[in-house]
C-alpha cells in the first residue's frame, strides 16, 4: 500500500513540473526520504503518507514534531552527501493518498509542510 501510495505521490510531483532526484533515500539508521525532487532551484523532500479511509487518521495528521524534526534531519544529510543546499533552498512538503474502497485516489500535496 505504502509503495502504490509513494507511486502516485511520484506522478503528482511530475505533473506539478518537478524533476524526481531520488525515491526511498535512506542514510544510515537516522531515516528515509520518501521522495527527492527538484522544484527549478529549490530541492524537495517529500514525506508520503497512504492510508485507507476510514481505517486510521488522515494522512496529513501523520506528521508529528518528531518525524518533522527528522525530516529536518535528513535534508542536512542529503545536501552534505550531494554538495550543499541549493540556491533556491529546501522545501520540505507532505502528500497524503487516501484510498476509498471504491474509486479514484484522492492525492494531497501540501508544501513546506515542516
Amino acid at each position: 500500500m505504502g509503495r502504490y501510495g509513494e507511486d502516485l505521490a511520484a506522478r503528482r510531483l511530475t505533473e506539478a513540473g518537478l524533476t524526481l532526484l531520488a525515491r526511498n533515500w535512506r542514510i544510515g539508521r537516522t531515516g528515509e526520504i520518501d521522495i527527492v525532487a527538484r522544484d527549478h532551484d529549490t530541492l524537495v523532500l517529500c514525506e508520503v503518507k497512504t492510508r485507507r479511509i476510514g481505517h486510521y487518521e488522515h494522512p496529513l495528521a501523520a506528521l508529528t514534531p518528531t518525524k518533522a524534526a527528522r525530516l529536518r534531519t535528513l535534508a542536512l544529510h542529503w545536501c552534505r552527501h550531494h554538495g550543499g543546499p541549493p540556491p533556491g533552498g529546501i522545501r520540505i512538503d507532505l502528500i497524503g493518498v487516501l484510498l476509498p474502497h471504491r474509486g479514484a485516489p484522492i492525492v494531497q500535496h501540501v508544501r513546506g509542510a515542516v
